[in-house]
């Protein structure tokens, strides 16, 4: 990925958070942006959205059903010759992660051989 496409990465997944955090309420969960990934063409982005405390399912709804607000909001602050669409999806980074991190440590319990002794000549 090239730089410029990664500080525009930054910068929309910065501007997004702040729009969620100013204009939305989701009754008890805590819904933050763990990352963004524009096309090369900045015609699309997909928001990647985690959430806790709360259903999934219910946040990306209402996210997309808003994208319209929040990509106007968006528009304004961050100056692009166009802005992405803006599609929100489920970032399953974190439980994949837990996952990764429970792996590890079944194999950390599995008996390993004695290490082999030099023999000295």
């Amino acid at each position: 990925m090239s730089q410029r496409l990664s500080r525009i990465n930054e910068l929309l997944k910065r501007e997004i958070s702040s729009v969620i955090q100013r204009e939305f309420e989701f009754n008890g969960s805590l819904v933050t942006i763990s990352d963004v990934d524009v096309t090369q063409d900045l015609k699309e982005a997909k928001v990647f959205v985690s959430v806790l405390g709360g259903s999934p399912s219910f946040v990306l709804s209402k996210l997309n059903d808003k994208h319209g607000i929040i990509q106007n909001r968006v528009a304004k602050r961050v100056v692009l010759k166009q802005t992405p669409v803006l599609s929100f999806r489920t970032d399953e980074s974190a439980a994949r992660g837990v996952d990764v991190v429970n792996l590890l440590d079944e194999v950390a319990k599995i008996p390993t051989a004695p290490p082999e002794e030099e023999d000295e000549v």
